[in-house]
């Protein structure tokens, strides 16, 4: 190499012209390749971390981590004896494949990153320490661990999606790798699917219904009735036979009282084999437990024969084994952080050699002797669970102080179902019984509190779903127990639990001189106790406080009669609280505000409740080239403000027998994110429009339903021209004119307009009207125009066990209505097939003995009243025997 081959000449910014050797420039490279692999093997310098062993993370796979971790530059800690748990001083990190080991909650408590094993891989490959919250195995985070990509999905809806996702711990790419899980779409016909299936790539494309559906019930459901190209939820009827379920495993959590010991299922031990789990552990047997001495000391030697101690003092203990909450054992080791469980949850941990904790599974925990307060009103039944799902669902709504009946009467309060499609759910109609899915028992069990209906979680049922898939996934809320069982903060909350084992005889001696506080009184929600405050025994002149000292644990001070028990628990906690709380403020803001839509991710619908749903999401506009260019030669050097949020929408518009999108998603997708950014936003709820669309006067069940709420109605040409010519159009223009319509149905539109103005959609308020199961359109169609105009649907099937029910309605109607010479009726909606005739004798048996006369009427009665937005009445409506139905 001659020496003018070893210069190489480069410009500075200045324009100037430098010469550098060759083999310089080489080794200035060189050197920055290994400054930039030292800086690679500090990935993980400031990482201090423990793995946790379970079930899912073998120790074969966690020697792999630790060796990648510590050659990147972490630094490990190795786990306690079997006495002791994970010091958590300098610990930053705990690798772990579940949220369910010992320490887990108090990890959280200190901000320590409880991460799953993913996230050690995904940090090598970013080459920088991955999002822990989007790899937490926190259950309540049911994305974590979903790499979502979206497809042709309007741009509105796309944000909101990605807010939900992120919300509950998945991540969000905007191109398709390897590691996309899920991609959203419509159709497969985007060039993202047809990657999808040109690579083989291991990802699922889904329906946005599916997202939609998870956020509403809070769980993370079965993807495969969503699945494109042939989901379920489009091919199959609501009626087709469910596949079956993909229960977990609730064998030994589905009952409080266990039938039988438990069994050793590792054959491949000796006899000798000792349980890990219990190595070094002192377990207290409480007297409640109301088992005989010979079942005693036969637990007894299963605990010793295993590693462990028992112990009667539990001061002394690490575990208690109880059955109730009252006890004063239950309470002080509650209070001092220890593991409380029931003989169930010891039985678990003997037979599976696993630790789980108590609070995992809702009957692993003590129950109470009196149950849920106000609970005992309530008698429930089940439908379309089966196995340990059902046994575990009858056991709760007993343990929470229902009463549980195998067969479904009038007299039932709750029929707690998977799915809508039963005989137990007909009736449940019929009988209108509240029909409600199993996370309304097991919230109000875990919270206790008894959780309102009108929260739609617990009245939705995703079609083609089973939810015995999600049934035991839900956990005993802690703060919760904590409020109305045992005074929180009464113990030191320090990292360890020895401080906590130090202050526990002290706490049974506090118990002692201030009496028990496991009254009724404390057990009973006291509506006007703020929800931080502890209760309070009655009686008691002592109150105790929680007072920091420097360098001292916390200690109870006893005070004087007149002073205000406190409602404050450790400053510490509450300054972790704080600082956690703050760090996920802007996540939770997001996932509660993704919970209260209706109209969700699909169809771009929204909620009236959340009117800046939409403009939340950010608008990614492509310029053209010439404005590009300018952009970037004139800002280079300034970051611009993104000024790319929509307004809210200037007009919430119904559609209702509009061609333009007929058999064409792709086209309906695109067309509505163009509505979108001229300030319409296509719902599908009629309840929250303020524009209604129709080429005519039709009586579809959109047209009536929203005709109630008094909308301006437009011809579908407004649709048609903001879409030609791209700009907004003003509606006024567009009013609907239809006079062939409104002759041939016999009303002014525009006066039916002003009389839903005065109704405000309660033409038919107070009004109970039956309506047959096989009338012509659906029940669901005329129970939806009912309740759209105030009214009550109730489903009749003539059963004698719900004329009681039913008069009962009629009679208490007639209580509150106003003595007038005018006769009143009770009308039954129904067609003319034989099947419903037969029911017309029993409707009339009904109504006798009531100060209400029977109509039975065609459906025509209740769609020209609703249309017309008065009670219309025409000899034509009323159905007699022998008469011909003008809707056959």
């Amino acid at each position: 190499m001659n020496a003018s081959s070893e210069v190489v000449e480069y410009s500075t910014a200045t324009n100037s012209r430098c010469r550098v050797y060759l083999p310089y420039l080489l080794q200035l490279l060189a050197a920055m390749d290994e400054e930039a692999a030292a800086a690679q093997s500090l990935l993980f310098s400031q990482v201090h971390f423990v793995i946790v062993q379970s079930q899912s993370l073998k120790v074969s796979e966690a020697g792999t981590l630790t060796k990648l971790l510590v050659d990147n530059g972490a630094q490990e800690h190795t786990l306690p004896g079997p006495n002791g748990r994970i010091s958590l001083g300098e610990i930053t990190h705990i690798i772990s494949a579940t949220s369910d080991f010992i320490e887990y909650d108090d990890a959280t408590d200190a901000l320590k990153s409880v991460v799953k094993p993913d996230w050690v891989t995904a940090s090598v490959a970013k080459g920088r320490l991955a999002n822990p919250r989007s790899y937490s195995p926190d259950p309540r985070l049911f994305f974590s661990g979903l790499v979502l990509c979206c497809a042709d999905i309007p741009e509105g809806d796309k944000d909101a999606i990605m807010g939900g996702v992120l919300a509950t711990g998945g991540l969000y790419s905007s191109s398709v790798t390897k590691l996309v899980t899920h991609i959203v779409a419509m159709t497969m016909d985007h060039e993202k699917c047809q990657t999808v299936l040109k690579k083989d790539l291991k990802c699922k494309i889904v329906l946005p219904h599916w997202f939609d559906d998870c956020l509403r019930i809070g769980k993370r459901l079965d993807e495969d009735p969503y699945t494109l190209p042939n989901p379920d939820i489009i091919h199959m009827k609501p009626g087709d036979a469910f596949l079956e379920t993909k229960q977990i495993d609730l064998q030994g959590a589905s009952s409080v009282q266990p039938r039988e010991l438990p069994k050793f299922l590792d054959c491949q031990r000796p006899n000798t084999r000792r349980v890990d789990v219990l190595d070094g552990k002192k377990v207290m047997l409480c007297n409640d437990l109301d088992i005989g001495s010979h079942l005693r000391g036969t637990i007894e030697e299963l605990v010793n024969y295993s590693g462990g101690t028992v112990t009667n003092t539990v001061h002394r203990a690490d575990m208690l084994i109880c059955q109730y909450r009252e006890s004063a054992e239950y309470r002080t080791a509650s209070r001092a952080r220890k593991e409380v469980g029931n003989l169930a949850w010891l039985y678990y941990l003997i037979t599976y050699n696993s630790w789980t904790s108590p609070m995992k599974r809702l009957l692993y925990y003590p129950v109470s002797k009196r149950g849920l307060p106000g609970f005992d009103r309530f008698r429930i039944s089940l439908s379309n669970y089966n196995g340990e799902a059902r046994v575990y669902l009858e056991n709760l709504a007993i343990a929470a102080g229902g009463a549980f009946t195998k067969t479904m009467k009038e007299d039932n309060t709750h029929l707690i179902t998977a799915h809508q499609h039963s005989d137990k759910c007909a009736a449940a109609r019929e009988w209108n019984i509240n029909m409600v899915n199993h996370l309304w028992l097991e919230e109000s069990y875990a919270k206790w509190q008894i959780q309102t209906l009108s929260n739609p979680r617990y009245t939705y049922f995703p079609p083609r779903t089973n939810l015995s898939d999600v049934v035991g996934q839900t956990q005993i809320d802690r703060q919760a127990v904590e409020h109305y069982f045992f005074a929180p903060g009464t113990v030191e909350e320090s990292e360890g639990s020895e401080a906590r084992r130090l202050n526990a005889k002290a706490l049974e001696q506090h118990d002692q001189d201030t009496g028990p506080r496991g009254s009724s009184q404390d057990l009973v929600p006291d509506r006007t106790r703020p929800s931080g405050s502890t209760p309070t025994a009655p009686g008691s002149k002592h109150m105790s406080g929680p007072v920091r000292t420097p360098a001292a644990n916390r200690i109870v001070v006893h005070g004087r009669e007149n002073i205000t028990p406190s409602t404050t628990s450790s400053r510490g906690a509450k300054d972790r609280a704080a600082a956690k709380l703050h760090d996920q403020a802007a996540d939770i803001a997001l996932y509660e505000k993704e919970k209260k839509r209706t109209g969700g991710v699909i169809f771009g619908g929204r909620r009236r409740t959340s009117e800046d749903a939409v403009s939340n999401g950010s608008r990614k506009r492509s310029n053209s080239k010439d404005g590009g260019t300018a952009q970037e030669e004139h800002g280079r050097d300034k970051k611009r403000p993104k000024t790319n949020k929509l307004p809210p929408p200037a007009m919430r518009l119904l559609l209702t027998g509009y061609k333009g999108w007929e058999k064409n998603g792709k086209k309906e997708a695109e067309d509505k994110s163009r509505l979108r950014d001229l300030g319409v936003l296509v719902t599908q709820d009629p309840t929250t429009c303020t524009h209604l669309a129709s080429p005519s006067i039709v009586r579809t069940k959109k047209f009536v339903c929203a005709l109630a709420r008094a909308p301006m109605i437009i011809s579908t040409e407004f649709i048609d021209d903001c879409l030609a010519k791209d700009e907004w159009r003003d509606p006024e223009d567009y009013v609907l004119n239809d006079s062939a319509g409104e002759q041939r149905m016999g009303f002014k539109l525009s006066e039916a307009v002003s009389r839903a103005k005065n109704h405000r959609g309660q033409l038919l308020r107070g009004m109970p009207i039956y309506c047959t199961e096989t009338v012509k359109g659906g029940f669901d169609v005329y129970k939806s125009i009912i309740e759209a105009n105030g009214g009550k649907c109730l489903l009749y099937k003539g059963r004698a066990g719900s004329n009681a029910a039913s008069r009962a309605g009629v009679e208490e109607e007639d209580t509150d209505a106003m003595d007038t010479d005018e006769p009143e009726y009770l009308y039954l909606i129904s067609g003319h097939m034989p099947v419903e005739k037969a029911l017309w004798p029993k409707f009339r048996q009904l109504v006798q003995g009531t100060k209400k006369l029977p109509r039975i009427v065609c459906t025509d009665w209740l769609l020209n009243s609703a249309l017309r937005q008065e009670l219309h009445w025409d000899e034509v409506y009323e159905l007699k025997e022998g008469a011909i139905s003008n809707d056959e």
